[in-house]
């Protein structure tokens, strides 16, 4: 393979003084806005058109895009939420781009198509955000996402006539939707105009929760909840179903919130702040009265059930269902019937509990398998209830559920187009660096029992967890006789509080060595090639792959860094990172900036090592990770002397973050990237028999 000749790329230094220290930054002009910057827009099509070259050279990659595509070929169901005789859910068929909203009469009823976006755009990059039906079942307010932005607009659609509304509600941003008890009109939360209609630079502030009455024009929207002296909060509103209170969560970013609930069947709704502190997550599944029944942390590092009576002048938590005395983490919790159902988090796997309403324990719900369930869907006082299960073997399943009997039936089955029974699943535990035990998933075909390639995932921030569930992207890799493996990093919320905390602000550390130390076992074990192993991360995952290849590049052969925060100095600046200090700290502070700069993507580059392969992927139009931080990435990787494996970067084209990605452009970036991994990790690729 010819040596790659990479674009010029100008060297501009901007050199500024943090704490002391003079940090150089050379390639600060890449964080122009490209539509509206010729250099920067000429540099993406340069990179692309190299990276294209190389690309184009690699074995296999029609292979990987076919076999996704027919992957993909089953139907794709969402727990149905129930109004009436009505069901209502989303549908993604086969490789159409977009899902489409659905709504079936009758349980077992025949659906019928409400909303297609896959009409919406010539390229299908326009995708339904958020939806919401109104309690009668009359109306339908949905989101519009276009090109992958964070932006949403709002509309409203009669269902029985299929009539859309004149309403148009603009500017809403990290928002649900939520109907109003008698169905006149929705909450939701939105952002001002951005100034100048500058979209994509756009600060996250201000964030206000509205109400707009059916029929209205936007201008007359109420305004229900600010904060004016914290313009730097977030506010999302929810109503349990069938509630009568508006639930307002604030936060600045963190996992925990302040809460503020607004009695809908008052006159004045006046809101009422009855958790004014961010300490602890609150989260209202439902109400008994003038009880609000709330999932939070206080007191409880893996969670609790607990309630507050709102007939108190000052509510304070009184206990339903305690901490669980292991390390179960409740993930899920709804009340359906008159039960409370639970979903807890075993080793990142589930487990369903039942529990009466007082909290005493009433057993637990069989599942059909060793995976991922949730999504609880019904409504106090109704039997019937719905839920979704799902596994590395197993496409997501819609099963009805009835509360009385605990009786558990299938109610949608796809029928993926991949044989289980080929497949072995299985989680193994790893020691980290410090000593810490770390759960470790893999996935594998039953014939592979030596060392293969393999595809190392993870993300490790943020308290999410890593749990089972179906992806053909990731099956592709494993038909191929690649080795799946998912790593639990501390950071993710696999074990509670405790465990996020430890992969946080000067913890974080632990998460690339929980990464690291992944990689190593797979190699000392057997499981991995000497010279297979890849790793892939997204987002704050793609910050880990960065960190980690710059950390240890002897170890890794291939490094997939995917929309990531790479610019650890500078992702403050940009549209939602100012809400992301919590979880790496601000650079504006000595003790942060100086943990920042040990391991900063973009500022630890270590010229003269024998680097992995990489491809960096990013999008044009992300919003919430800007592009610039993987365009500065990639520009210093290139400047290095980091050996002779490539170091590109593939960009996306009205595309964002990755929610609302049709599917096609799905397929066609992960081909390139398996193709990549393959070819640089010795995987053998072959057509499907």
């Amino acid at each position: 393979m010819s040596e790659i000749t990479y674009p010029t790329t100008d060297r501009i230094d901007v050199a500024e003084e943090h704490f002391g220290e003079t940090v150089v930054d050379t390639y600060r002009w890449l964080e122009n806005d490209a539509p509206n910057d010729h250099a920067v827009t000429a540099w993406i099509k340069a990179q692309n058109q190299v990276t294209r070259g190389h690309l184009d050279t690699l074995a296999g990659r029609d292979i990987f895009e076919g076999r996704m595509k027919a992957l993909f070929e089953y139907e794709r169901f969402t727990v149905p939420r129930k109004r009436g005789d009505r069901y209502f859910l989303t549908l993604h068929k086969g490789i159409e781009n977009q899902p489409s909203l659905y709504v079936r009469h009758g349980a077992f009823g025949e659906a019928r198509v409400l909303i297609d976006p896959n009409a919406w755009s010539d390229d299908n990059a326009d995708a339904i955000g958020e939806w919401s039906v109104s309690d009668d079942g009359r109306y339908v307010a949905f989101s519009v996402q276009k090109g992958g932005t964070d932006w949403r607009t709002i509309r409203v659609l009669d269902i029985e006539s299929g009539r859309e509304f004149e309403d148009f509600v603009e500017w809403a941003r990290f928002t649900r939707i939520t109907w109003a008890p008698d169905g006149a009109g929705f909450f939701y939360s939105r952002m001002p105009a951005p100034i100048r209609g500058n979209t994509a630079g756009a600060a996250i502030a201000d964030h206000a929760v509205y109400f707009h009455r059916i029929g209205t024009r936007q201008a007359e929207d109420r305004l229900i909840y600010a904060t004016p002296d914290r313009p730097g909060l977030l506010h999302v509103a929810d109503r349990a179903e069938y509630g009568y209170y508006l639930a307002i969560s604030s936060t600045p970013g963190t996992n925990e919130n302040a809460l503020t609930v607004v009695d809908l069947a008052s006159r004045d709704w006046t809101p009422r702040t009855v958790v004014p502190d961010m300490k602890a997550e609150w989260s209202v599944i439902g109400h008994d009265g003038s009880k609000l029944i709330l999932v939070t942390t206080d007191g409880a590092e893996r969670r609790r059930v607990v309630s507050l009576d709102l007939a108190e002048p000052d509510p304070r938590p009184k206990e339903i269902v305690a901490e669980d005395a292991g390390n179960a983490v409740l993930n899920d919790a709804a009340l359906l019937g008159d039960k409370l159902l639970i979903g807890y988090l075993v080793d990142a796997k589930t487990e369903i509990r039942r529990f009466n309403v007082s909290g005493a324990p009433d057993g637990a719900v069989a599942l059909p398998g060793i995976g991922t369930a949730g999504g609880f869907q019904g409504h106090p006082g109704d039997s019937e209830a719905f839920f979704g299960f799902t596994g590395f073997d197993a496409p997501m399943a819609i099963y009805r559920y009835d509360t009385a009997s605990n009786a558990v039936t299938p109610w949608a089955e796809p029928k993926a187009p991949i044989d289980p029974d080929g497949l072995a699943v299985e989680q193994r535990f790893y020691r980290s660096k410090d000593g810490t035990e770390v759960p470790l998933f893999l996935i594998r075909r039953k014939d592979v029992t030596r060392a293969a390639p393999t595809l190392l995932y993870g993300y490790g921030g943020f308290g999410i967890p890593q749990v089972p569930y179906y992806n053909p992207i990731q099956l592709a890799w494993v038909e191929q006789g690649g080795v799946l493996a998912i790593a639990n990093i501390r950071g993710g919320g696999e074990y509670g509080r405790a465990w996020h905390r430890a992969g946080q602000l000067e913890e974080k550390q632990n998460t690339f060595d929980d990464f690291i130390a992944a990689g190593e076992f797979l190699k000392r074990t057997g499981i991995t090639s000497q010279k297979g192993l890849a790793i892939q991360g997204e987002s704050n995952g793609g910050l880990l792959v960065a960190a980690v290849t710059n950390q240890r590049p002897d170890l890794f052969d291939v490094a997939l860094p995917g929309v990531g925060v790479l610019d650890m100095l500078r992702y403050e600046k940009f549209t939602a990172g100012a809400f992301w200090a919590s979880e790496f700290g601000s650079p504006s502070e000595d003790r942060h900036f100086r943990n920042l700069m040990t391991y900063s993507p973009y500022h630890t580059v270590r010229d003269g090592d024998d680097y992995p392969a990489i491809l960096a992927t990013t999008s044009d139009a992300d919003d919430r990770v800007v592009p610039a931080h993987t365009f500065k990435y990639v520009a210093a990787l290139q400047a290095a002397d980091l050996g002779s494996k490539p170091r590109l970067v593939r960009i996306e084209t009205r595309a964002g973050h990755g929610a609302g990605m049709p599917l096609d452009k799905m397929i066609a970036q992960h081909a390139d990237m398996w193709a990549f991994a393959a070819h640089w990790t010795g995987l053998s690729i072959a057509p499907a028999k």
